[in-house]
């Protein structure tokens, strides 16, 4: 039996008249569930079908590409999308970044694997959330008993993606991604903590450990210090490092250092890789078969960018590390940027993880060993001042706390910080273990992360903060 999105694929390439063609079907479905006040109040299922046509016309001048892409397209209108895509094609100028499409027998290409291409769409439903929601419903009694009220969502998402080409590649992948942010409020409002996690299935959600963390930290802010804008030894927790880092990473594009224009350029020409940035021995890497952060093994690119080719759809993905213990090792290219830089093929992949070897701590572990500090709970706002040294700014959020001689002491007011992660890679002075975490600031488009803890000489904390 040939189901929808494969079946689109197919029609969509059989209709196809330009020197070649690739169509990519995205099926996703979305389960949630939402509360306030330590009551359910909404929950439901939804899904969504979207199929992208990429037209390549070749000509003696280079090759021409046209994308089209829509949402619920019916078998009937497949042949106009394609004729749409084809004509833009014909319209625009000729691609820099133009390559051979990889075929089945490319050595460079991803092989299929499981679930069969001819499998039915994978699915979720509102029971993936069945243990989980137990918990919850236990969380909300505790909660209740001691005067705190629980507000936040849960969100499961699993999307399958068919790649065809007209050179004959039939590739799918199927994605599961889940978050659960957890927000608890002391009864009169004033105070508020923050705890979330990206997650394949909730069966990995501990939703009391969260929950007794969220109750700490109110108690914690039950005194409150007032501190001036400087500079601190500061505590982050994964959360904070993932948001940081993973802007880091989706600024670590190789076109872009090697024209001059990112900290990741070298004075005088070329990029930087090869550099130190770190003075530990930090690796940052992706693996699309990373445990618990399984991801697209090959490429899915929907459109050409700087970082991507729609060129290099279906090249197989594999480990890459970006910073090999303290030294920048890759930045994500495609097939033509790496044939201008002379550094070998490192697309994007969909998960992030930090490490340091040895590093075993936990953050309260950490919190023991600070003599007087800064303890965040997590980033938000976070946007770029320049591109130069990657300087970005943002505010804390949910809970800023003092530690002294080991102990928390007080909540502190909210600050608007300046910094750059690859600044701050080399003020790290202590590592601990990584552990899954939710950038939260980027839990709407990446949410498969894994980060430590750290300890940070000199956070730069440029202003105090009014907001809550």
């Amino acid at each position: 039996m040939t189901h929808a999105p494969q079946r689109a694929v197919e029609l969509a390439l059989r209709a196809a008249r330009c020197d070649d063609c690739i169509v990519i079907a995205d099926e996703a479905a979305t389960a949630n569930l939402r509360w306030a006040g330590n009551t359910l109040t909404t929950n439901g299922v939804s899904r969504s079908r979207q199929l992208t046509v990429i037209a390549v016309s070749r000509g003696a001048d280079g090759a021409r590409v046209g994308v089209v892409s829509r949402a619920g397209v019916r078998d009937q209108h497949i042949p106009a999308l394609v004729a749409e895509a084809e004509q833009a094609a014909s319209e625009g100028s000729p691609a820099e970044d133009a390559a051979p499409l990889a075929g089945p027998g490319d050595p460079l290409a991803a092989k299929p694997g499981e679930p069969a291409w001819d499998a039915p769409p994978a699915d979720t439903e509102i029971g993936v959330f069945a243990g989980f929601a137990q918990a919850l419903g236990q969380a909300f009694e505790s909660a209740a008993a001691a005067d705190r009220r629980l507000y936040g969502f849960a969100e499961h998402t699993v999307t399958s993606s068919f790649l065809g080409s007209s050179s004959g590649l039939r590739l799918r992948h199927d994605q599961p991604a889940g978050r659960l942010e957890l927000n608890a409020k002391s009864a009169d409002m004033t105070r508020s903590a923050w705890a979330g996690v990206g997650t394949r299935d909730f069966a990995d959600v501990d939703v009391a450990a969260m929950d007794a963390g969220l109750a700490q930290r109110l108690g914690w802010a039950e005194r409150t210090v007032e501190l001036p804008a400087g500079r601190y030894e500061t505590l982050l927790p994964p959360t904070a490092v993932a948001d940081l880092l993973v802007y880091l990473y989706w600024s670590a594009g190789a076109k872009d250092a090697a024209d001059g224009r990112t900290v990741f350029s070298k004075p005088g020409g070329g990029t930087r890789v090869g550099d130190r940035l770190a003075g530990l021995p930090l690796t940052l890497r992706s693996d699309p078969a990373e445990h618990g952060l399984e991801c697209s093994p090959f490429v899915l690119a929907h459109a050409s960018s700087r970082d991507s080719s729609v060129f290099d759809n279906g090249l197989a993905l594999g480990p890459t590390e970006w910073i090999s213990a303290g030294q920048l090792a890759a930045l994500t290219q495609t097939r033509h940027t790496a044939s201008l830089s002379g550094l070998p093929v490192t697309p994007a992949i969909g998960n992030l993880v930090l490490d340091c070897q040895g590093s075993a701590g936990t953050l309260p572990q950490m919190v023991a060993g600070t003599d007087r500090g800064l303890l965040l709970t997590c980033l938000w706002y976070i946007r770029e001042v320049d591109p130069q040294t990657l300087l970005l700014t943002g505010l804390t959020r949910d809970g800023v706390y003092l530690v002294e001689h080991g102990e928390v002491t007080a909540a502190v007011h909210n600050f608007r910080f300046n910094e750059s992660p690859v600044g701050m890679l080399g003020r790290i002075t202590e590592v601990g273990a990584t552990l899954p975490t939710l950038p939260r600031e980027w839990s709407d488009y990446f949410t498969r992360a894994a980060m430590p803890p750290v300890r940070v000489d000199g956070f730069n904390m440029s202003s105090v903060s009014q907001a809550s």
